[in-house]
């Protein structure tokens, strides 16, 4: 339905040639848009009434009081594995950890994971490359993800959160400790989990927007056979450029996965390849936007260069065992 609409849009109303570069960005950019707003307030909105009503502070102190010798930075991940969402859409989520409580680590774990692995890409992966190679993506996928959230966890980055954050963060505890006190019923803590969900949309919304904006251009205007030129097998410095190039990339591992079939097709190595798709739906500019909100740059920063550093290690050792 959605890329019906964004098709009528972009070549009916505006009238631009399906094969133009401009015609695949304004198509790009009106589908992405619909599709993340809708999401946006969809999970915004479920994550309020989970925020009401789950124990998240007990959560909190189990992970924070507890050792679980990295058994939370797995249920992280695997939870971001199970929940079908994009770099973008994952952000939400993210910002309904952390006003939660839940350490920072762990909820980058999920951040990173959800991206990378989802039961679309899994499908599309076995169907493209196998069982075989599908394990393993997904198995690094999870790791990754668990590894760069231990990383960054250990660096102690709280401080580098926002004043945004903070103060959902205070608002959040003291709402909660006054629905506790009163047990107020879900139709009287509706009306304040609409309000916040929709506080949280519209702080977001021009992030979104410039974001999927900044996507688009990339989306519609890089020359085709660009990547193949420089990403062959016997360029040793293959993997760190396809994660750099892949960045300004945005979209989703379904949107790129048959793009990474062409180019290991064309002789791409498949870890080099692999590489590039994670960058692509692990890393953005939109996603880099969307944080913006949430982070400060040197969070945002420390965040992608752990992340980027994770995923080229992942691209070598791809190359390796998949030849």
């Amino acid at each position: 339905m959605l890329t019906e609409l964004a098709n009528y849009i972009t070549f009916h109303l505006l009238q631009l040639a399906p094969e133009s570069a401009a015609g695949h960005a304004v198509q790009f950019f009106v589908y992405d848009t619909a599709k993340i707003l809708l999401l946006l307030v969809g999970i915004v909105f479920i994550m309020g009434i989970i925020n009401a009503y789950f124990p998240v502070d007990r959560l909190r102190i189990y992970l924070s009081n507890n050792k679980l010798y990295g058994l939370e930075y797995f249920l992280a991940s695997a939870f971001g594995a199970i929940t079908p969402f994009c770099s973008c859409s994952s952000v939400p989520l993210f910002i309904g950890f952390v006003k939660g409580g839940i350490p920072l680590g762990v909820t980058f774990a999920y951040l990173i994971t959800s991206p990378l692995v989802n039961e679309v890409a899994i499908a599309l992966f076995a169907g493209l490359f196998g069982w075989k190679i599908t394990v393993i993506y997904v198995s690094s996928g999870i790791l990754l993800g668990m590894t760069a959230g231990f990383i960054l966890g250990k660096l102690n980055l709280e401080n580098y959160l926002t004043d945004w954050v903070r103060a959902i963060q205070q608002n959040a505890i003291r709402e909660e400790a006054a629905f506790e006190e009163a047990h107020v019923p879900f139709r009287d803590r509706l009306p304040v989990i609409a309000k916040d969900a929709w506080g949280i949309i519209k702080g977001v919304l021009p992030y979104v927007l410039i974001g999927i904006a900044i996507g688009a251009v990339m989306h519609g205007y890089v020359p085709q056979g660009f990547f193949e030129r420089y990403l062959s097998a016997d360029n040793i410095w293959a993997v760190p450029l396809s994660v750099i190039l892949a960045v300004p990339l945005y979209s989703s591992a379904s949107g790129i996965l048959p793009v990474i079939q062409v180019l290991v097709a064309k002789g791409i190595p498949l870890g080099t390849a692999i590489a590039f798709m994670m960058a692509v739906v692990g890393l953005s500019f939109p996603e880099a936007m969307l944080l913006k909100k949430v982070m400060s740059m040197k969070l945002i920063l420390t965040f992608f260069g752990v992340v980027t550093l994770c995923i080229i290690f992942s691209g070598y050792i791809f190359n390796i065992i998949l030849v």
